[in-house]
Formats: structure tokens, C-alpha cells, sequence
């Protein structure tokens, strides 16, 4: 990246974000539901997690295409 630290840290944020819906949905299963048949909130937590998994591929994209970062390696 080009000197765009808050990139990097949006970045780092997002996938915080997105391990911690991962870490919601595991806790639901395995806890099951909260008293209430039908309970929904693994499913509500996959869901925000495919939704931040696409968002952040797609700002990826972008900022890619703007050149506003570039891939490291060689």
C-alpha cells in the first residue's frame, strides 16, 4: 500500500468483524437456541458474514482498479 494506513486498518477491521460473525455463528450451534423455537441468529450471523466476505472483496476490487493499492511479492 501506498502510505494509506487507514486503508490497512479498515481492512484489518473488516476481517476482525468478519471472524467475529464466524465466531457468533459457531457459538450458536453448538449453544443451539436461546429458549425460543425457530431461533435464527447462526443463520443472521453466516449471513452478516457472507455480506462483509463480498463488501470487502469488492472495496479490494476497487481500490485495486483506483490504484490506490498494489500487490506486494515478487
Amino acid at each position: 500500500m501506498q502510505d494509506h494506513p487507514i486503508i490497512e486498518y479498515v481492512i484489518i477491521g473488516v476481517l476482525v468483524l468478519i471472524v467475529g460473525a464466524l465466531a457468533t455463528a459457531f457459538k450458536a450451534l453448538f449453544v443451539g437456541p436461546r429458549g425460543r423455537p425457530g431461533d435464527t441468529a447462526g443463520v443472521k450471523a453466516l449471513t452478516v458474514r457472507v455480506g462483509l466476505s463480498i463488501g470487502l472483496f469488492v472495496l479490494l476490487m476497487v481500490l485495486y482498479a483506483l490504484g490506490i493499492i498494489e500487490p506486494r511479492g515478487g
